[in-house]
Parts: C-alpha cells; structure tokens; sequence
C-alpha cells in the first residue's frame, strides 16, 4: 500500500507540469517583476508545454497578490513574483495576513534591479563621502525622494549606517521621485536603475553610488556604496519566485532547474538587461535563507527609524 502511494506521488512529481501555472504578480503590468515573468513565460510554454498565466493583482505593496498566493494549493500550479518589499512587510505591518518566511518557499532569485543614489547636479557632492559630509555639516539641510516603502527603507539604512539625517519625501512611484529630483524639488534620490540610468546618461542626475553589495552590469564604473564611503552598506533589490511552503521539493526543485536555464538563454539575459534588470539565479535553499535575512535586516533598519508599524 505504502509503496504504491510512493509510486503514484513520484508519478505526480515527473509529470509536473500536466496544466497551466498561474504566476500572481502584485504589481501592474510594466513594472520590473512583470517584464521578468512575461520573459520567462514563452520560454517555459516551449519547454515545458503549459502555458505561463501572468496574473496582476496589484495594489497594497503586493500584498493583495502575496495573501492568494499563501492561500493557493501547494500544487506547483500557482506560484508567486517575489521582490524585496516582501522582506520589509513584517517590519510595517501588524497583522499581515501571511508571513514570507513561513507562508512561501523560495524557488529561485531571477534577477535584480539595483537602486542608485543619485543627486540633483545642484546638490554640491560628487562623492558618498562629500555628500555625507555634506549631510553631517548642515544636519536638515537635504532630502530625498522616494517612491514606495522599498526606496524609502534603502534611504533609511543609509542614514542609518552613515550616522545623517536625510529627510524622506514620499512619492506615488519611482518615476515621479526620479522626476522631481530632476527638477529640484528633491536633493536626491535613491531609485531603481531603470527609472533613473538616463536621466543619469543625460546629466539630469548625477550618480554617486550602487546600493548594492558588487557593482552593477549596466554602469560597471560606479562604485558601490560601500565602496565610496559606507562599509557593509548593502540593498539589494531582488526578483523572483515564491511557492506556497507545503509544496513538493520535486515540484520546486523541477521549477528551480528549468527557471534557471531559461535565465541562463542569451537572448533572455539581452532582453533583460535591456530593459534595466541584471539577470541572476539562486538555489532554493540559498534564496529562502536570503528572504529570512533580509527581513531580519530592515526589521532593525524600520526600528532605528522610529517608523512605527501599521495595523494591517
């Protein structure tokens, strides 16, 4: 009896996929977690003969999308774009109706969208250390831009690891804080690289420092900014994919392998780039343990803040 069950779950397992996948995507069409999911869907269809349903359910910092997902079978059939605003729910909200470090399994990280910091060319820095200087001779005096939690937060450990204060200014989106720094209503900003690398390229914007741990693919000859003047400064701004906990290390294991290659294809890693994303991928293990630290980390950046958490 327990044999045949064995044999009918791996049977499940090796036919995996027998239907379509839905992958539930909680922000709007055109955004950086769509494009990287519409360039995997063809190539999995191909391969795989299902088709990829991308399914927007944006709004709520995708939260609305996270929570279906949480509540979908853990079946290999509904799985979930992950970017790193998940890691900083835990941190704002009470009450969330899922939890990321228990609710999902990691499948694999896809790619990764650095933010930058960039300054209006009024703003009299040219370095990270100026501008810190800057920062610390003149406390109040500069500001940044940001639209959404995730740029906000990015802002926040820099002031945190920088010893300044730069005052935050929420805007509704990336576009509009890239927009009024260019204009001048902000000092700076610290924006995903493909809203602001050409306003960058055009002098609109003058760059000072990667967010990230390593040095990005579209502008090589930045430093980082820990590089340029904040040891240990690191906020990475990860895509990929999430599955409900309870589902079969086959399914997730089949769904890593065949992820990854089509990341690895030439032309996807073109298409990729192109639009403004740096194409990467993680073991399942490695990516699960990411997310865990990641929300340990801007749980200690929300506190030192002083932002206190929203009721769900």
């Amino acid at each position: 009896m327990c044999a045949a069950i064995l044999i009918a779950g791996n049977a499940c397992a090796q036919a995996y996929p027998a239907k379509p996948i839905r992958v539930l995507d909680g922000f709007p069409a055109g955004g950086s977690t769509d494009i990287v999911a519409r360039i995997i869907a063809p190539k999995f269809q191909e391969s795989q003969g299902q088709t990829w349903i991308v399914d927007n359910r944006a709004g709520a910092q995708g939260i609305i999308a996270g929570e279906l997902a949480a509540k979908a079978p853990p079946d290999g059939y509904t799985l979930l774009m992950f970017t790193t605003t998940f890691t900083l729910h835990p941190a704002i909200y009470r009450n969330m109706p899922f939890d990321v470090t228990k609710s999902f399994v990691g499948v694999i990280q896809t790619s990764n969208i650095t933010n930058v910091l960039a300054v209006h060319p009024s703003v009299p820095a040219r370095t990270v250390k100026e501008l810190i200087a800057l920062a610390k001779a003149s406390p109040g005096r500069l500001n940044f831009a940001a639209g959404g939690t995730g740029p906000q937060m990015t802002g926040e450990l820099f002031n945190s690891m920088a010893g300044v204060k730069i005052t935050h200014i929420p805007y509704k989106g990336g576009a509009p804080a890239v927009a009024a720094t260019v204009g001048g209503e902000a000092d700076l900003t610290f924006a995903t690289m493909p809203t602001a690398i050409s306003h960058i390229r055009s002098g609109r914007l003058r760059a000072l420092g990667a967010c990230t741990a390593t040095r990005t693919m579209l502008m090589p000859d930045l430093p980082t900014i820990a590089e340029a003047g904040v040891p240990g400064y690191d906020a990475p701004n990860s895509v990929g994919i999430l599955a409900p906990a309870a589902t079969p290390r086959e399914i997730v294991g089949k769904l890593q392998q065949e992820i990854a290659r089509i990341v690895a294809m030439r032309d996807v890693q073109e298409r990729l780039l192109a639009a403004g994303i740096e194409p990467s991928s993680m073991k399942p293990e490695n990516f699960t343990e990411h997310i865990r630290a990641e929300v340990a980390k801007w749980n200690k950046v929300v506190k030192a803040a002083g932002i206190e958490p929203q009721t769900w």
